[in-house]
């Protein structure tokens, strides 16, 4: 039995293996307790370097924005000048270079909102913005990576609702993986892998979440963190630019739907680390890459509670991962969530 008896799970997504022991939360939490996040973030603060009109770190100014507003990373991890890296003398001590653009892009002028308080008008913006972005850094960069980092837990250090969009003159590591995977899952079956996978747990739903006709989020079959999440679409798409309105419109709603569930979880503004891959771009807009599926992961830490995280150490980092419930487990706590969030609820 799943819930019984600890297993192991393949990920071909990262040709990676997951050990499953969901006996371990029957065990007793002496470990840290997190704080919970702050509920008193003013909507305005000049003093918050994200807000309308707020000065930032290099002295620029912000327009008094409505909707999205972007602008370039003040402390970039990338840039576009970089200069190459010396010549290696020995092949255990090689470097390549890294070149690239950050951008910040905050997602609503008020500070005290986040993406499942926001209309779906307002996350329909959200969505153009990435799609609109997307295309403009991949028509030179092979790689545009669109994460959000929700939550001081997570290393956000702002509580303003926003994300980050790095543009890199190379495929990182997770990419150049899942590039490999799908490639060779297409190569042996004709099919996309992910519109193979989410084909299958349509019909299974033992790990849906959420759907509807053109999206639908489940807890993965191999998932590593406690309440991670995919969020598949039902047709094949390479990149978020290819979505059509109505994919548009129904993305922003299923994406409303799952971020109030986590919310509810625990009643607590639910951290996590989001992110987009969808098939390369750059020079790879000029290749056949069919084999690649549009995809969304949610990784969020909370495990018993919103004060109780799961570790990503000692066994995790030196042997494999390992979680500790099913992801069928996992699926049904938050399938059975309500969709009103706890702060919009009659009292």
């Amino acid at each position: 039995r799943p819930a019984e008896h600890q297993h192991s799970r393949y990920n071909p997504l990262r040709d990676e293996w997951v050990l499953v022991s969901a006996h371990r939360m029957k065990r007793p939490w002496q470990g840290q307790l997190e704080k919970p996040p702050p509920e008193d973030v003013p909507r305005w603060d000049p003093n918050n370097p994200l807000c309308p009109g707020a000065t930032r770190a290099n002295g620029e100014v912000n327009p008094y924005y409505e909707g999205t507003f972007v602008f370039p990373n003040d402390f970039p991890a990338l840039q576009p000048d970089a200069p190459e890296p010396g010549d290696s003398d020995h092949p255990l001590f090689r470097a390549a270079a890294a070149r690239g653009v950050c951008k910040v892009m905050c997602f609503h002028p008020h500070s005290d909102l986040t993406l499942p308080l926001m209309s779906l008008p307002e996350i329909r913006a959200v969505i153009d913005a990435w799609a609109e972005l997307e295309a403009e850094l991949g028509a030179s960069y092979p790689w545009v990576q669109i994460f959000e980092n929700k939550g001081a837990m997570m290393g956000c250090s702002n509580p303003h609702p926003h994300c980050q969009v790095w543009a890199s003159s190379f495929l990182p590591n997770e990419a150049r993986l899942e590039e490999q995977t799908q490639r060779q899952h297409h190569s042996q079956h004709g099919m996309p892998m992910l519109l193979e996978y989410a084909e299958q747990e349509a019909r299974r739903r033992e790990r849906l979440v959420v759907e509807n006709k053109d999206w639908l989020v489940v807890v993965p079959y191999w998932a590593t963190w406690p309440f991670q999440t995919l969020l598949l679409p039902r047709r094949h798409i390479l990149r978020l630019q290819d979505l059509c309105d109505s994919e548009r419109d129904s993305l922003a709603s299923i994406m409303r739907r799952l971020l109030i569930k986590y919310d509810n979880l625990f009643q607590v503004s639910f951290p996590y680390s989001m992110g987009w891959h969808g098939a390369p771009t750059g020079p790879h807009l000029r290749e056949n890459c069919g084999h690649w599926q549009l995809h969304a992961h949610y990784y969020p830490p909370l495990l018993r509670s919103a004060t109780v995280r799961k570790f990503m150490v000692g066994y995790e980092m030196l042997a494999q991962a390992q979680r500790d419930l099913t992801p069928e487990q996992a699926a049904e706590r938050l399938r059975g969530l309500p969709e009103v969030h706890y702060k919009q609820r009659p009292q």
